[in-house]
């Protein structure tokens, strides 16, 4: 059957709810220099605000992905943006480190649910050829939204002050929803498609989930540390004010967008070369992950022009291996059980955000950012070798589908 032109608006959507996921995330991260000072916190104590976040979003991730699945990805996709942009609001109430780390506990939970559903569009509207693609596409609004919160977010703290910016922003999340209720519509499905969900139960008994979850533990901490410290790391280390804060710290994730698109192109680009949808999902994956090796000379280069320069080949390579990870659970399971997988894999994806955030702060108030930047250097190429080693085939027979069903 063609594909729905219709298919691309629908993307358009998770990409503008990325968009904003990452404006509501980034917004502490840009005002942290001002808010670590106002509350008196240390680094240890603001990578406990940033465990609260994380802690809700590797709980719910579990949660949201099968609840996304029950519920269809209008109604699912609308009760997560719903929740998340009211908890984004909530912060600007915010009077110190214990209410701070609340209403991030508040935002983790809504904000979980944003992969699987955007997972669950492309597995709806997109051909196996153009997942990846697609993937990127939606991926490539939380490069837009962390390049936007920078300077936004600073323009507010210079002209009124941090409680507004955090009430500005997450008000944009209702604006969305204003749209995207009366226009999503979920494609037919196609009668070779099973009709029942899968139970989570039978899903966490596939070597897929397992082998995927373990293999995003090590790669999504790589991205929550660029994303919470970057702005805070060109303040301490590199000695950066707020304003150049404001210049600069949108680059890598300018450059992480183009990796978006590189990643899914590349992996389509393989298949069309006649390479298994398994060999082009790897070799990309495994390729860009090669690229985030640049962070261990990011943190030793003499100026930081030339720190951002490597921190930013390191951002591609992230976005480029995970617009192909993000297209996997399609490739292998039916369109009634994508967002529930991608949702369990998360919580590994916030179960190694969760360490690797606590053992950031504890390393940065004992030592430096140089052991700090070489594991998340280092990481990548762990969650490459999982994928080679344990993921196997990309296909649904591998998986035995029917019987998975019968459970």
């Amino acid at each position: 059957m063609k594909p729905s032109r219709w298919r691309w608006l629908m993307i358009a959507f998770a990409f503008g709810a990325t968009a904003i996921n990452y404006l509501d995330r980034q917004t502490l991260s840009v005002a942290a220099p001002v808010l670590l000072e106002q509350f008196h916190m240390s680094n240890t104590a603001y990578s406990r605000v940033l465990f609260g976040f994380l802690l809700a979003y590797t709980i719910t991730n579990g949660i949201s992905g099968p609840l996304i699945d029950r519920l269809g990805t209008r109604l699912g996709y609308a009760l997560c943006m719903a929740w998340w942009s009211a908890a984004a609001v909530l912060h600007g109430l915010a009077r110190g480190a214990w209410s701070l780390g609340i209403f991030r506990f508040l935002l983790g939970m809504g904000e979980a649910g944003n992969w699987p559903a955007a997972v669950k569009v492309v597995a709806e509207w997109f051909p196996e050829q153009e997942r990846a693609l697609a993937s990127g596409i939606f991926n490539s609004g939380s490069a837009v939204g962390a390049i936007l919160a920078p300077p936004a977010v600073v323009l507010i703290l210079l002209h009124l002050n941090w409680r507004a910016a955090f009430v500005l922003v997450g008000a944009l999340g209702f604006l969305w929803l204003a749209l995207w209720w009366p226009a999503y519509r979920t494609p037919s499905v196609s009668a070779n498609e099973p009709k029942a969900v899968i139970p989570v139960r039978r899903l966490l008994q596939t070597r897929f989930v397992i082998s995927f979850t373990i293999a995003k533990l090590f790669l999504d901490p790589v991205w929550y540390f660029y994303i919470f410290w970057f702005p805070e790391y060109l303040k301490r280390a590199r000695h950066l004010d707020m304003a150049a804060i404001g210049k600069y710290a949108w680059i890598p994730f300018a450059i992480a967008g183009v990796g978006n698109l590189l990643g899914g192109w590349l992996s389509g680009f393989l298949i069309s070369l006649n390479f298994s949808v398994t060999a082009a999902r790897k070799l990309s994956v495994s390729g860009f992950a090669a690229l985030m090796l640049a962070a261990i000379p990011a943190v030793q280069a003499p100026a930081a022009s030339q720190s951002i320069a490597l921190i930013s080949l390191a951002t591609l390579g992230y976005t480029g291996s995970l617009a192909n990870m993000l297209a996997m659970p399609a490739d292998v399971f039916p369109q009634q059980a994508v967002a529930s997988v991608y949702g369990l894999a998360s919580m590994g994806s916030g179960l190694g955000g969760m360490v690797f955030t606590l053992l950031t702060g504890w390393v940065l108030d004992r030592y430096s950012y140089t052991p700090v930047f070489i594991g998340f250097g280092l990481l990548p190429v762990v969650c490459a070798s999982i994928l080679w080693a344990f993921l196997g085939p990309l296909d649904r027979p591998a998986l035995a589908e029917a019987d998975l069903l019968q459970g």
